[in-house]
């Protein structure tokens, strides 16, 4: 989901905190707790005091016991280490290491996406706490706030613990999916007076910041992605792993975006291919390779258009229900869908006006109806791949439609040698001229 490049404003940094090394030096990943008074201890002493009095061997006696004290002591710890160290969950209402105001129990508490935990609450001067957990090792985390579900214009809370142990959170604006379009300390959410902070606790990362919001905030789209890259001078590398979620803040509902737009996008795509990068393609092979099958070539050429050109139309008419629904920033690639749209209504029509063969104007037809039709097929390619590229269809779309340009590609270079080879042929066995 996030990548970035490091265009940082020289600010200074957001209050972000590591915890102080716990009691009895436990390592900071496995952070545990001792009770001040072990609760055994005066049981033993009592033992001690009783067998120091009473017992003819009660120093072998009083070993013994201090040797099984240490031990409880010892399983104790280990206790309590495994207790922190384990993966953080909504019943976990211990949040006593994190610093005002997020250490308030009021907090709801919703699990969303493998690991990753959230908790949130609003107030009535509509200032939205969250607090983000997850299991951590290394890399980053972030949550990130979307209007379509998708990156590209979308802004985030990134947090991660640097190499040198500190602990870093900041604001990304997503412009594009390229990591010089990733903007360190720039985005649309608005941020209190209240400082940022990253906590890290036993196995878990915490990231728990304030947003100020203009009203009550409901449903709303969320990111969530992490990296077990760790970033260097705020330069994100790219998510290992990535979601896109609802939720509704007013009752804590998680689900997945729209089915339908999900749908919708599926069948946009799917039919753009089918019409504008199959069909058409195949029709065009079938124009200029197959003319030997006089007239079975022009009416296989007239059936593949056609059916590729409403299909293309109908992704087209789906593309456009899909805009209206998600208000997708996709100009380059709406507009380019637009272009062949026009282009290709205008070889329709041109099928229509197709003038008679003893016709004067033949020559320019089919001139005009050669090269647009191939700029047609051309922008169509690029478009596809862009779509699947703006719409973070992921590599299955990309290895499949890859795989359709390397088959057509490969069999119009095979098919276009095999023209020269036949031409080449005719001429050089053409009878002498005298």
């Amino acid at each position: 989901m996030f990548s970035g490049h490091h265009h940082h404003r020289h600010r200074p940094p957001p209050d972000a905190i590591i915890p102080h090394p716990p009691p009895h030096n436990l390592p900071l990943q496995a952070t545990a707790h001792l009770p001040p008074s072990f609760p055994f201890f005066h049981v033993f002493a009592e033992l001690f005091l009783h067998l120091h009095l009473q017992s003819p061997q009660s120093q072998t006696a009083i070993q013994m016991l201090r040797g099984a004290y240490l031990s409880l002591l010892l399983a104790w710890g280990a206790m309590s280490m495994t207790v922190h160290s384990q993966v953080d969950s909504c019943s976990s209402s211990f949040l006593s290491f994190l610093p005002l105001p997020f250490n308030a129990s009021q907090l709801n508490c919703r699990p969303v996406w493998r690991n990753f935990i959230l908790r949130y609450s609003q107030n009535r001067d509509n200032t939205l706490s969250i607090i983000l957990s997850a299991v951590y090792t290394s890399g980053w985390v972030g949550i990130g706030f979307s209007s379509d579900g998708m990156m590209t214009g979308a802004s985030a809370m990134v947090g991660w613990i640097d190499i040198g142990g500190r602990a870093n959170i900041r604001q990304f604006y997503l412009r594009g999916q390229t990591s010089s379009e990733v903007m360190v300390d720039e985005g649309q959410l608005l941020e209190t007076g209240v400082a940022p902070a990253v906590i890290l606790y036993g196995n878990n990362i915490y990231l728990a910041f304030q947003l100020n919001v203009s009203a009550p905030m409901a449903q709303q789209l969320l990111l969530f992605a992490l990296s077990t890259a760790t970033p260097v001078e705020f330069y994100l590398m790219e998510h290992d792993d990535k979601a896109s979620v609802s939720f509704d803040f007013s009752v804590g509902t998680v689900a997945e975006p729209s089915s339908y737009s999900n749908q919708l996008k599926r069948n946009h795509g799917a039919l753009g291919i089918l019409g504008w990068g199959v069909l058409l393609p195949v029709g065009a092979v079938v124009a200029r390779y197959c003319r030997l099958w006089d007239p079975m070539w022009y009416y296989l050429h007239v059936i593949i258009q056609f059916v590729g050109f409403l299909a293309g139309f109908a992704g087209v008419v789906a593309g456009i229900a899909l805009h209206r629904r998600l208000h997708s920033d996709v100009t380059l690639h709406r507009g380019l869908g637009i272009f062949i749209l026009v282009l290709g209504i205008l070889q329709v029509t041109a099928f229509f006006l197709r003038p008679g063969k003893g016709s004067k104007i033949r020559k320019h037809w089919n001139w005009y109806h050669h090269w647009v039709g191939s700029l047609v097929i051309f922008l169509a390619a690029i478009n596809i791949a862009l779509g699947i590229q703006v719409g973070e269809a992921g590599n299955s779309w990309k290895i499949g439609y890859g795989i359709i340009l390397a088959i057509i590609s490969i069999a119009v270079a095979l098919l276009e040698s095999m023209r020269w080879w036949s031409r080449l042929s005719e001429k050089t066995t053409e009878p002498p001229a005298f």
